[in-house]
């Protein structure tokens, strides 16, 4: 749950409490509980699968850039499928944020407003509500009766990001931008679907605003078939369980609380901090520090972002939200990620930043930048001071960046986040070519690539000896050529171009990375109208390495 504290300069995220009044974590059994968590993961995960095949556009069908959830009544998140870190950790916002409007059985609606339940523009979020009937009896003049009523128990949730979403530049993500009006049009939490169908007049008015309708129109109803699927295989469960299924909400949540609360517990108590910086910020090249402060009692976690930047005029401002979400994965990774994630993973966990800082911008911040770029490096910030508490949990830093690269115009619109290096750890090397951190994609095929946009791919290898080396050696980053076939509009929103990845405990650092278009380096985050026949090659850092080498 999202919560403002008394302090109007301060903005804060903690996971809070509930009380149903059930006393369900007691009287489900361990077999019981792991039938019905495992139920209800499936649910989510059916639901991405349905997304994933319905949608039209290869940023969704080919490099899975979405994910889905189910909450409860209350907004708690209770199961999720295994899709975008920085998508999940959000979306409880998305949820709170439509809670607000009072939404009815059988409707679903629709926002990415980043400072209303979204994270940036791009991310369209469906929320959906779950109901049941459920018998009524009233009594007049002595006459008993029934009828059915609608009883909201839930709710399905679906965030994909789209191609396009209007703004200056095709693909909605402008280097440059220096207010959220520029990134594309941003949609407050509105009814979209009532139980008599789709609203039609909202669903033109947010595809008027974009390029591209048509393929904006197949993704939306992708959405809408996934948390549709959720309705159905919900009434399933709810046939199959009754209230039992109603009771396993709490037991779920509870048996996570639990498992990462031992977690936690094991970690030394103390005050840890740690500093580090993004790159410029898309108009400016002066480094932006991140501070934070984490501390452990017991089994919870406080992590402070006091002594952060204030927000900037380019668009690597991250809502609290998404600090919220890299905190959490943060948190998952030094505990055990094996527990399942759902709100009880996150209730322990508490998150606090000054508003109109960096990581807890206010309107009108630009934050296309600040969902794909900053959430990378709060993570690595994060990482870093509990690097003091618990050195074995952590690795060497990765990539720390998702290498963003769009090429589009008013025909076409092309999106891709390039892997890299991960960091090596105490238990081996660090993995080479693949996303770190808070994605967790997939990559277009070439094929794909070209059969569907007017590119050609030069080069797709992996970039030898970029890693750290050392007992362990970091994994090696990624090399991309790209040939552009129209005249099109080229941005990259990058880091990791300036600061190499850093090893640990004796270990090197990993190359930085490079961008260049032709022949001419560019900055690590940069919009530019090219012609036809232009080359975009992409160098992305490799994984800092663990331990000094073996003598």
């Amino acid at each position: 749950m999202t919560e403002r504290g008394s302090d109007a300069d301060r903005g804060s995220t903690d996971g809070g409490s509930h009380d149903s009044g059930r006393e369900s974590a007691d009287t489900i059994d361990p077999v019981e509980l792991e039938i019905l968590r495992n139920q209800l993961e499936s649910v989510a995960e059916e639901m991405g699968e349905v997304l994933v095949r319905g949608a039209y556009s290869p940023n969704i069908t080919e490099r899975r850039d979405c994910s889905t959830a189910l909450f409860d009544a209350s907004g708690r998140m209770l199961a999720q499928a295994e899709h975008i870190p920085v998508h999940l950790g959000a979306m409880p916002g998305a949820v709170e944020a439509v809670r607000k409007h009072r939404p009815r059985p059988g409707e679903t609606y629709i926002l990415n407003d980043p400072f209303e339940g979204g994270t940036h523009l791009p991310d369209v979020t469906l929320v959906s509500t779950l109901s049941r009937e459920r018998q009524a009896a009233t009594s007049e003049d002595g006459q008993s009766t029934s009828s059915e009523q609608s009883e909201i128990i839930g709710y399905a949730v679906s965030r994909a990001h789209h191609a396009d979403v209007g703004g200056m530049a095709p693909g909605s993500m402008p280097a440059g931008a220096r207010d959220i009006q520029q990134e594309g049009i941003r949609i407050p939490p509105v009814r979209l679907e009532t139980a008599a169908g789709v609203d039609e007049t909202v669903e033109s008015l947010v595809l008027a605003n974009v390029r591209n309708p048509a393929e904006r129109r197949a993704d939306l109803r992708a959405q809408l078939g996934a948390n549709d699927r959720a309705r159905t295989r919900v009434a399933e469960l709810l046939d199959d369980h009754g209230d039992r299924l109603l009771d396993s909400f709490d037991a779920v949540i509870a048996y996570s609380r639990q498992r990462i609360e031992s977690e936690l517990a094991e970690i030394p108590d103390g005050t840890y901090t740690a500093r580090d910086v993004m790159e410029g910020d898309g108009v400016h090249e002066d480094d932006i520090p991140i501070e934070v402060t984490v501390t452990v009692d017991g089994s919870s976690v406080a992590v402070d972002f006091e002594g952060t930047a204030e927000q900037v005029g380019g668009n690597i401002n991250a809502p609290l939200s998404v600090a919220q979400s890299a905190v959490y994965f943060v948190v998952r990774c030094v505990t055990d990620p094996e527990i399942p994630p759902n709100h009880g993973c996150y209730e322990p966990v508490s998150v606090s930043a000054p508003a109109g800082c960096l990581v807890n911008p206010t309107p009108p911040a630009a934050v296309v930048g600040g969902n794909v770029e900053t959430s990378q490096r709060i993570a690595d910030v994060v990482f870093a001071a509990l690097a003091d508490a618990a050195p074995e949990r952590v690795p060497a830093q990765g990539q720390g960046t998702m290498n963003n690269l769009i090429v589009g115009s008013s025909s076409f619109t092309y999106y891709e986040t390039i892997g890299g290096g991960a960091g090596a750890s105490i238990d081996g090397n660090g993995l080479s070519a693949v996303h770190v951190g808070m994605t967790n994609t997939r990559n277009t095929p070439v094929e794909a690539l070209e059969t569907e946009y007017p590119l050609r791919v030069d080069r797709y290898a992996v970039r030898r000896g970029s890693g750290g080396s050392g007992q362990f050696r970091g994994g090696d980053g990624i090399v991309r050529t790209v040939t552009l076939r129209e005249d099109a509009t080229v941005s990259l929103l990058t880091e990791r171009r300036r600061y190499a990845p850093c090893g640990v405990d004796g270990g090197g650092n990993g190359e930085t990375g490079r961008n260049r278009i032709d022949d001419e380096e560019v900055p690590a985050k940069v919009t530019r109208d090219v012609p036809a026949g232009t080359t975009v090659t992409v160098e992305t850092p490799g994984g800092g390495g663990y331990g000094g080498p073996e003598p």
